[in-house]
């Protein structure tokens, strides 16, 4: 498994003050077989705009890749090397992920897309993104806003890649 993410969250106790709810490592992170990623859930809200009131642990749950409707997604994302991994099974890939394929041809095993604005900030490592006909290669500190485009994450270094996701649910791009 990959280094646990801590999590602060915040929230307000019975007088209204701001306090601290959960401090400690993100008990949600996931391994998916088919690609051998980890994904940390942090926090997922159902709604727009989102409720802030309560307790509850917002990530404590089972949920795919995409957004819920009207909702929000954030996770941690630690990507392999892909030579340390070897060959993905699109099909269990998007089973494990909760989606559907992307469009046309997919040039590479891991292709997909959700009907989601992507923000995407690369933490630690280095990651190539593939689209259909390009691709562009990202390193710690750069940022990707992806607007529900077909593509797949590609790991050719040698060390773990981190990417910070918050997916925003969209419309299909027309």
């Amino acid at each position: 498994m990959a280094q646990p993410t801590r999590r602060v969250v915040t929230g307000h106790d019975a007088k209204g003050r701001a306090v601290v709810l959960i401090d400690g490592a993100a008990p949600n992170a996931k391994l998916r077989k088919a690609t051998g990623l980890v994904s940390t859930l942090l926090w997922v809200t159902d709604e727009s705009p989102a409720q802030l009131s309560g307790s509850t642990d917002k990530a404590d749950r089972e949920i795919g890749v995409a957004p819920p409707p009207r909702g929000s997604i954030f996770r941690v994302v630690d990507f392999p090397p892909a030579a340390d991994f070897g060959t993905v099974d699109n099909a269990a890939m998007l089973r494990e992920m909760g989606i559907g394929a992307g469009q046309g041809d997919a040039r590479h095993a891991s292709m997909h897309r959700t009907a989601s604005v992507d923000y995407a900030v690369v933490i630690s490592g280095e990651i190539d993104m593939l689209l259909d006909d390009s691709e562009v290669h990202l390193k710690a500190g750069d940022v990707l806003v992806q607007r529900g485009t077909n593509h797949a994450w590609v790991n050719r270094g040698g060390e773990n890649c981190r990417i910070a996701f918050v997916l925003i649910d969209a419309e299909e791009p027309a």
